[in-house]
């Protein structure tokens, strides 16, 4: 990038690379719908992609630990994380709408109606969140025996999946909190967010998981009166439960904090939560298609665990280590695809259709790029990427295939993750849903079984229809994309 200073909007900007890099990280006041697009995705997909990266790094840390425990203790988390996804799909569906409603309103100049925007969300995400803390917390063995767990696993788990799903607000807040910074365009700040939550897990998570143990762990010759006196108990996978929920819920107050602090991009003010009947409707008609697109996509991870199941708790193990690795490679490149959906919103805010398009598939292209790469890396270093986490001879087999046959697939989740975050941040969320249903539920699962079951593949038939799945999406996804319907859509 060149040395030189350029005047936008009566605001002086410094476009040398390293100045570049800095306001990335610190936050950029530039009009997204005016500048370079490529400059416009550069700034916003560099905290977009470490703040991903750092939600990514939520899925490894804690399996990481757990998997020391033994494949039971990796089980709970995996049958778990298989409900917890469903309430991450919420949450994301949620998220689209505060996106996709604020960076509206931005890209039409309107910061209040942004603000007014972004309280409405949040008052949606309450009343979610407390109907699924009802749900999780009294139904949660009934639930892990629905997943098939064995009655130890039953047993063991009950409070860890009871602390996770009652405590699902810290999870509802985290991304809507900071989809609504996305919004606005200050993804720095849900980067800084991510950051300190993350901090804390690694910190929290493995001190309750291990409590005094956690010296001998890493192979510290600690004193007895620090063993003696440590004030962390001995938790073993419920520890992991309650470090992530805390880590979490630090993260959301902090992220609330910048909220209400003056001087952002966005700022929330007292007279913005008065209530907006037709502002709300307008939310749920975005928001609702949202949170049963993911619903839909995340909830046929939960019935592909029941059809590894079926090969006992070391295939479980082996698939949601295998998982969680490549919820780690894939998260980043959603950081991008979230950059996207912004210059969308944004953009057509502005009344700028063509330029809306245009990012979407640069994005595209960078996307494909950086995941071909890390599909290649996975593909030659799977059997030492799955041993960091577990020792056990078949479980390691199970990841490693895991990771090698879905690897095959990047390229095409690349592209697929951005065209359904270009859709979402138009607010054109119906058709990434209809795209999901039928691939993911009429073509994925029923696939996954037979080449599981019927022709002998066992769980790799599970990973192979993830792999022809995925891809499938991304062809058809950029078919009706090409269509341009979505660039009519009134949010």
């Amino acid at each position: 990038m060149s040395n030189y200073v350029e005047t936008t909007s009566e605001k002086t900007f410094d476009n040398s690379f390293w100045s570049i890099l800095r306001e990335a990280f610190s936050g950029s006041s530039r009009d997204f719908t005016k500048d370079s697009i490529g400059l416009g995705i550069f700034l916003l997909a560099v905290p977009m992609i470490l703040e991903m990266f750092m939600e990514s790094v939520f899925a490894v840390v804690d399996i990481y630990f757990v998997g020391h425990l033994g494949a039971n203790s990796v089980a709970i988390v995996g049958l778990t994380e298989s409900i917890m996804a469903i309430i991450y799909a919420v949450a994301i569906g949620l998220s689209v709408g505060a996106t996709a409603t604020v960076a509206r309103r931005y890209g039409e100049q309107d910061k209040d109606g942004a603000a007014k925007s972004a309280a409405h969300a949040i008052m949606l995400g309450v009343v979610v969140s407390l109907l699924m803390s009802v749900v999780g917390i009294v139904f949660a063995p009934l639930i892990l025996r629905l997943l098939g767990a064995e009655q130890a696993i039953i047993s063991e788990g009950t409070t860890f999946m009871r602390i996770m799903l009652g405590g699902n607000a810290v999870v509802v807040f985290l991304f809507l909190l900071n989809a609504i910074f996305r919004g606005a365009g200050d993804a720095a700040i849900a980067m800084r967010v991510l950051f300190l939550a993350n901090l804390l897990n690694i910190i929290l998570a493995p001190c309750f998981i291990y409590g005094p143990d956690i010296f001998a762990f890493f192979g510290i010759d600690a004193p007895q009166w620090l063993i003696d006196n440590w004030i962390f108990p001995h938790l073993g996978v419920t520890g992991a439960a309650v470090g992530t929920t805390i880590g979490r819920g630090i993260g959301v107050l902090f992220a609330a904090y910048w909220l209400v602090r003056p001087g952002g991009r966005i700022t929330i003010h007292k007279e913005h939560w008065q209530i907006d009947r037709d502002l709300l409707l307008n939310l749920l008609k975005i928001a609702m298609p949202a949170v049963l697109q993911f619903t839909i996509a995340t909830a046929s991870w939960s019935v592909l665990v029941a059809v590894v199941a079926g090969f006992g708790n070391a295939a479980i193990a082996g698939y949601v280590i295998g998982l969680r690795v490549i919820v780690f490679a894939l998260l980043p490149a959603a950081g991008l695809s979230n950059a996207a959906a912004t210059l969308v919103g944004q953009n057509l805010g502005a009344e700028k259709p063509e330029r809306a398009e245009k990012a979407v598939w640069i994005a595209a292209f960078v996307n494909v790029a950086f995941l071909g790469l890390v599909g290649l890396l996975l593909l030659f270093f799977s059997d030492r990427v799955i041993r960091i986490f577990t020792d056990e001879p078949e479980v390691i087999a199970y990841g490693t295939n895991a990771l090698h046959i879905v690897a095959y697939g990047f390229i095409f989740y690349a592209l697929g993750m951005v065209l359904e975050s270009a859709f979402n941040g138009a607010g054109d969320t119906w058709t990434p849903t209809f795209l999901n249903l039928f691939i993911f539920w009429v073509f994925e699962i029923p696939l996954a079984y037979i080449l599981s079951y019927k022709f002998g593949f066992g769980p790799d038939g599970v990973f192979w229809a993830i792999t022809i799945a995925f891809s499938l999406f991304a062809v058809v996804a950029a078919l009706i994309f090409k269509q341009g319907k979505w660039k009519l859509k009134v949010v």
